[in-house]
């Protein structure tokens, strides 16, 4: 054997066919292989020629290598060799051979030419192979891992949290009178909204806290404001407990108001703006609050509203209107409130996205360990500049509230999202992070690159990016555009977050869903509860300390181990990154096959001249379900039903091809970007076959 040649061999206990199973699936190999990131068939094995795949490896860690593999051998259930494309003499050879005892010997060889030796150890190599090989066994004998097997999660210990908290400035060195005014605000308000801006108001009162199409606020102006509206709110007879509504866009008077509920100790229910007259009516008719806060633009819905609670205008528009926040704390002193006893809630809707929105309450943080968690995976730093371009009543723009708060940044609110203006907006105030959603940097990349270079955008560094799936292909698009900037954050309004991708996760394997930071952990769990095994699809269960408080109407989300589901089903790699395939009541059963409609769309749109799609599940006499595919196609794009379904049938199981194929101009979605099938499913969005 030549020197550059390392070998290595394992027993496993199934046959050579059914190890082929994940053998001669490429595609599933980053769930068994660590140093897999990702493998993505480009061509399928067909005519005894074997597959090409587009590969990315992270032979150890820092380290991405991304190239094209052909299998030059491939012999179903005994043998497939992988070579590397451009001949730079690489190979990889895994063949099986039964073993006496009717399992298989796997051995495999690697072939690494002198300059990249380096790159992988004999020793690494053969615990690779073990490790794969186990891993491969318990998927198919449908065992779970040991916990020792199992991706370690990183606990919040004090310590931890301390260092995180330094090396973010939230602690920092500053004079003794500020710190200890600081330090009565946290202890009087805890780690509330009324807390966090009392705090930076006693440390850093002259700077920026807030910035609107109308408004710059200091944390000084912000907190005597915010106490000036709680004050007024108290002499009209609001109480703890009491809730107020707010129907507002981005702009400083909604945070200002969050913060005078906190004070307060009354629950704030955070209406989505793109709810129908309807739906708002609903969701006031169930939580009764006694004011409502609205921006004029949504006055008539609540004028349309019955029922004897106040009305104030969050942005006038005209002189006709609600009395103004402005108008309504004219002469009201901006006395310090006392705390009260009872912390109010931020109650959050749900998308809404299958059904009727539901309102869940949020928890209040419990101390900085919270923040901790999120710096410890993006790289804020005290007196940043923030873009919040994501909604304030959606959980994720809340959250960029939140950490804002944490760091004491300077937030740029956009009331209405528009591409160009975020742009301009990161170029005027030298923001170095923008909170958004997927849709926006969709938005963003569609602009043409003539105004995209119009902006100096060299102070953007943190792109945080959540609040649905952020397909592959935008992924690597909005990288190799703007840079390694963008993170990916996991979670919904029941969980906070799950997990978080960083640019080094997402340039490894661009579907990702990330790692959990710490305090958190996720399982995938079956129907029964159970862990599943390694390289299974299951449904996501997500502990940490930010677990919501339940839902106003009363349902229950279900438990398992003191974890809460997602309501999502994905399954973890070797590595221990997590990835979402679909919600749980999107997945389909077509011919006996569990589906989930997830990798279709991904497929789909790395078609060229595909700009969104959206796949859900259809009844089908013959095999229960299918998916049908909505498509807007790029502008100037042609291709037909048949092309995508050709394309599909060569990327996946024939289950997932999609028999249904409808061109559209645009997908229906709420305000926050989210698609919503329902409006699909339902047949009432317009279609173009």
């Amino acid at each position: 054997m030549r020197d550059d040649v390392v070998q290595a061999s394992s027993i496993l206990g199934h046959s050579p066919g059914q190890v082929w199973e994940v053998i001669g699936d490429p595609e599933s190999y980053s769930r068994f292989v660590a140093e897999i990131s990702w493998c993505e068939i480009q061509r399928p094995a067909e005519r005894g020629r074997g597959p090409k795949c587009l590969v990315r490896l992270e032979p150890r860690p820092g380290t991405l290598v991304v190239g094209d593999i052909e299998a030059r051998v491939w012999r179903p259930g005994e043998h497939v060799v992988w070579c590397g494309v451009e001949n730079d003499g690489i190979w990889v050879s895994v063949e099986l051979r039964q073993a006496p005892d009717g399992g298989t010997e796997l051995l495999a060889q690697l072939m690494l030419p002198a300059p990249h030796s380096p790159l992988v150890s004999a020793a690494s190599f053969k615990r690779t192979v073990r490790a794969a090989a186990r891993r491969i066994d318990l998927h198919l004998s449908g065992r779970a891992a040991s916990p020792q097997d199992e991706p370690a999660h990183t606990k919040a210990t004090t310590l931890h949290t301390a260092s995180t908290l330094i090396k973010a400035g939230v602690l920092a060195a500053a004079r003794p009178d500020k710190i200890a005014r600081q330090l009565t605000s946290l202890s009087q308000w805890g780690a509330t909204v009324a807390g966090g801006y009392s705090a930076n108001a006693a440390r850093v009162p002259e700077e920026v806290a807030l910035h609107d199409e109308r408004n710059v606020r200091t944390f000084k102006q912000a907190a005597d404001r915010s106490n000036q509206l709680a004050n007024a709110l108290a002499a009209r007879g609001v109480r703890a407990r009491d809730r107020i509504a707010l129907l507002c866009r981005n702009h400083a008077a909604m945070v200002e108001s969050l913060i005078a509920c906190s004070k307060l100790g009354v629950d704030a229910i955070l209406l989505n703006t793109g709810l129908s007259a309807g739906a708002v009516a609903d969701v006031i008719g169930l939580h009764k609050p006694v004011a409502v806060l609205a921006d004029d633009e949504f006055s008539r819905i609540i004028a349309d509203i019955p029922g004897d609670f106040l009305r104030l205008s969050t942005w006038p528009e005209t002189e006709n209107g609600y009395p103004t926040i402005d108008q309504f704390i004219a002469g009201v002193p901006a006395t310090k409130l006392k705390p009260v006893d009872r912390i109010g809630r931020l109650v959050v809707l749900t998308s809404g996205t299958t059904g009727t929105p539901k309102g869940a309450r949020r928890p209040t943080p419990k101390g900085l360990s919270t923040s901790a968690a999120m710096l410890d995976r993006i790289p804020l730093h005290s007196g940043d500049r923030f873009v919040v371009a994501a909604p304030l009543f959606h959980s994720w723009g809340l959250a960029g509230m939140q950490i804002g708060m944490a760091v004491r940044a300077s937030l740029s609110l956009i009331r209405r999202f528009d591409a160009e203006e975020i742009l301009r907006t990161i170029a005027e105030h030298r923001c170095g992070v923008l909170f958004a959603v997927p849709i926006m940097l969709q938005r963003i990349l569609d602009l043409p690159e003539r105004i995209r270079t119009r902006y100096d955008l060299s102070s953007l560094r943190i792109v945080a990016s959540s609040g649905s799936a952020l397909p592959g292909t935008i992924v690597t698009e909005f990288m190799d555009t703007f840079g390694d900037v963008l993170y990916n954050f996991y979670g919904s309004t029941e969980v906070s977050w799950a997990s978080i991708a960083t640019p080094e996760d997402l340039r490894a394997a661009p579907t990702t869903a990330g790692r959990c930071p710490p305090g958190t952990r996720v399982a995938i769990l079956d129907d029964d509860h159970n862990r599943v095994p390694p390289g299974w699809e299951g449904q996501i269960f997500v502990g940490n300390d930010m677990l919501f408080e339940g839902y106003t109407d009363g349902a229950s989300v279900p438990r398992a181990e003191n974890l809460m589901a997602t309501g999502d089903v994905g399954y973890q790699d070797a590595a221990g990154r997590l990835f979402v395939t679909g919600r749980a009541d999107e997945m389909i059963v077509s011919g006996g096959e569990n589906v989930s409609p997830r990798p279709v769309e991904e497929a789909i749109v790395a078609l060229p001249g595909v700009h969104e799609a959206a796949v859900i599940g259809v009844p089908d006499r013959e095999f229960g379900q299918r998916f049908a595919a909505y498509i807007v196609p790029k502008r100037g794009a042609r291709m037909s039903a048949d092309d995508v379904r050709a394309y599909i049938h060569h990327r996946l199981a024939r289950f997932a091809v999609p028999r249904d194929v409808y061109f559209v101009e645009e997908l229906p979605r709420n305000a926050t970007g989210k698609v919503l099938k329902r409006l699909l499913r339902d047949e009432t969005w317009p279609i173009d076959q």
